[in-house]
């Protein structure tokens, strides 16, 4: 792992943020314009500028011309206009301008970028307020994730102290996380010279390899303690560990490389990045859990439980003393109330998680823009001030684009068209491409980047508008603001196929672990329900606006669009480690014992405390999303962090005991085999833990 840490960070390949591509139209839009456009691509930033006395204010006029020329002396900004110098820059009232800064350095980075942006914000005063805006000002201006995985880090330990009582106990998992982590973000690294990714890939990436990490030396370490505490030696006890628990982390790791990878189903480059990446990294922690753990436990031996938490100890059986009956567990008992009632159970769960999940019918997806970023950033004011002067639409235009045959092609009953259009406030002329076999032109929306209605107009302009315009029925609309769109109507469309094939090859891995097609199915379906409530969740907390602000959302907006597919392939694979882990517990006690209710109530029993441990874990990383700056990675950390909540609670100690007890035998039902019957001892171990 440091060999691989030391090439990788070395060595490793940059982010690629451009979503573009593909089969779209806006992506055949800009092919066609860096085509036969290149001069107008590239990056730029855009100034804002509102005076209450108005630009021309002789002390105003000073100010704004000082920073704007400030901005065209930097090394990375091409030649900027001054709003002085053309008249289309400026509102009527002349209180709001704004102007164009071209980055001349295509490579340019946010590092370069943030001086302009601090420079921006410091000549703002009472006379004048100035904001610069644009992608590379929104990137420059977000700060680094900072403490969250630290807090997530502490939180872990906290948890797994508590659980285990012991510091030792309590840093092997941890350790073997960190490392397993390092070693994985450095390999995603080296992988992303073949298969790119974004740049919140590492943040999405690192979070996920904590959670898995530590969850799957958890499952192992206590797997370790129980064998030893029933008097195996360490050897010994180690290889018990490996072979149970062990078993169960190599499956359920291969559950969520798995489900990850059905993001390739997507057919989207950046997002096949992701999924790659991400694979990559808990298939490290995966491998980690099973070779480095146990060296450190052959290191450790009986120390394992030393540094201990006080606690006051229960009270052991000795020899020739007379036997006690052992006292049975909260889970235990908690297994029995749902038992007794599986029906009611069964119903009222299942009622509470569609009623969390109602909300996901209104979710629309998108990409954040400055109008959704802190009220403090310069992007934000920036677009607050143009479109107060120029419309909320000018941050969102369309751009249109054509081949044309000659130079004296003409577009204008196209344009006429699109400016008529409701929604449209105002189209510029027509522009040829300098060879003559191109055409575009740019129309501004009434509304902003992320209304739906804005949505609808792109649907309707290349549905109706253009097809019906003389010589529009070969015009493309591209621009950011449609590439978006498009983004988020090739996602909704796709997701569906993602989530088959995942729920597909997942079951068939949960069959050959439990040995039962009817567990599996029911494992499909909970986590199903599970999510959707997650999903659930997330609409009424970030499109809907409920504790929005108080969640560190600024306002309220769709959900970004790589976040539900994201979601589905992480939550789907996390709660198949749930699963896993309990019922292949729950399927030794029924081999042990031959009957249903006793095997799901002892094997709640025996893994509820490890289960819930893990989802604190699983919870409290997730959680800590929200302390960093970066929008849609809080909406996915949010998203899971709920979907966790509710497995460990509602899904794994209501409705999987209450199902189980409702299908009684049948839970072991697999084509082709009989079910085996209980022998004598297991009748007797039976009756005896009913009563």
């Amino acid at each position: 792992m440091i060999a691989v840490a030391v090439v990788g960070f070395g060595y490793g390949a940059a982010a690629d943020n451009d979503f573009t591509g593909g089969d779209a139209e806006s992506a055949k839009a800009q092919e066609l314009l860096e085509q036969h456009f290149p001069q107008q691509q590239g990056d730029t930033l855009t100034l804002a500028i509102k005076a209450e006395s108005g630009i021309d204010d002789p002390a105003v006029r000073q100010k704004i011309e000082k920073i704007i020329a400030d901005l065209a002396a930097s090394s990375i900004t091409g030649p900027v206009i001054s709003p002085y110098q053309d008249k289309n820059l400026v509102t009527e009232d002349r209180r709001i301008a704004r102007t164009t800064i071209p980055l001349s350095d295509k490579t340019a980075d946010k590092a370069e970028v943030k001086p302009l942006v601090d420079m921006v914000k410091g000549a703002s005063d009472d006379s004048v307020t100035l904001g610069l805006g644009g992608y590379m000002a929104e990137k420059a201006e977000t700060p680094p994730q900072g403490s969250a995985e630290s807090v997530g880090i502490l939180a872990a330990a906290v948890i797994l102290f508590i659980a285990f009582g012991s510091l030792v106990a309590m840093g092997l998992p941890i350790v073997t996380a960190i490392l397993a982590i390092v070693g994985g973000l450095a390999l995603m690294k080296l992988v992303g010279h073949v298969v790119p990714g974004p740049d919140f890939t590492v943040i999405f990436g690192a979070m996920i390899g904590l959670g898995v990490g530590i969850d799957y030396a958890l499952f192992i370490v206590t797997r370790y303690k129980d064998s030893l505490q029933d008097g195996d030696a360490p050897e010994s006890a180690t290889v018990a560990a490996i072979t149970t628990a062990g078993r169960a982390v190599l499956f359920a790791g291969t559950t969520v490389v798995i489900a990850l990878l059905g993001l390739v189903v997507m057919g989207q480059r950046l997002m096949t990045g992701v999924a790659v990446a991400t694979s990559v990294i808990v298939l490290v922690t995966m491998i980690a859990a099973v070779t480095l753990l146990p060296a450190f436990l052959g290191f450790i031996g009986y120390k394992i439980n030393s540094l201990r938490l006080p606690r006051r100890t229960s009270r052991r059986y000795q020899p020739g003393s007379a036997p006690t009956q052992p006292r049975r567990t909260l889970a235990e008992r908690w297994a029995g109330v749902v038992q007794r009632k599986p029906l009611v159970a069964a119903a009222l769960a299942g009622a509470v998680l569609l009623l969390l999940a109602a909300p996901m019918l209104s979710m629309r997806l998108s990409q954040p823009d400055a109008s959704v970023q802190p009220r403090d950033r310069s992007s934000y004011i920036s677009y607050e001030i143009l479109s107060e002067g120029f419309g909320p639409g000018y941050g969102a235009p369309l751009i249109f684009a054509t081949r044309v045959d000659s130079t004296y092609a003409d577009l204008r009953p196209v344009v006429d068209a699109v400016s008529m259009t409701e929604g449209i406030a105002s189209a510029t002329p027509p522009r040829v491409s300098e060879d003559g076999h191109a055409v575009t032109f740019t129309a501004f929306p009434t509304t902003g980047y992320q209304d739906e209605a804005t949505a609808n107009l792109v649907h309707r302009l290349r549905d109706t508008v253009l097809p019906n315009a003389p010589g529009g029925q070969q015009v493309l609309v591209g621009g950011p603001n449609a590439a978006t769109i498009d983004l988020a109507d090739e996602t909704g469309s796709r997701l569906p196929l993602m989530i088959a094939v995942v729920i597909a090859i997942s079951m068939v891995l949960l069959i050959a672990l439990v040995r039962s097609v009817t567990i599996a199915l029911q494992a499909a379906v909970m986590n199903l329900l599970s999510i959707g409530a997650a999903y659930g969740v997330i609409v009424a907390v970030v499109q809907w606006g409920w504790l929005g602000p108080t969640l560190g959302f600024p306002t309220a907006m769709p959900v970004t669009t790589w976040v539900p597919m994201m979601m589905f392939p992480v939550l789907f694979g996390l709660s198949m480690d749930y699963q896993v882990f309990l019922t292949a517990r729950v399927r030794e006690e029924y081999e042990r014992t031959g009957d249903t209710r006793t095997a799901v109530a002892r094997g709640l029993a025996r893994t509820a405390k490890v289960i819930t441990a893990a989802a604190a874990i699983m919870f409290a990383v997730f959680t800590t999303s929200l302390l960093g700056p970066d929008i849609a990675v809080k909406q996915g950390g949010l998203g899971m962090a709920v979907a966790v909540l509710i497995d460990a609670t509602i899904v794994r100690m209501i409705l999987v005991p209450a199902v189980m007890e409702l299908c009684g035998k049948t839970n072991w039902w697999m084509p082709g085999r009989r079910t085996p019957k209980p022998t004598p001892a297991a009748q007797a171990s039976t009756e005896e833990a009913r009563v």
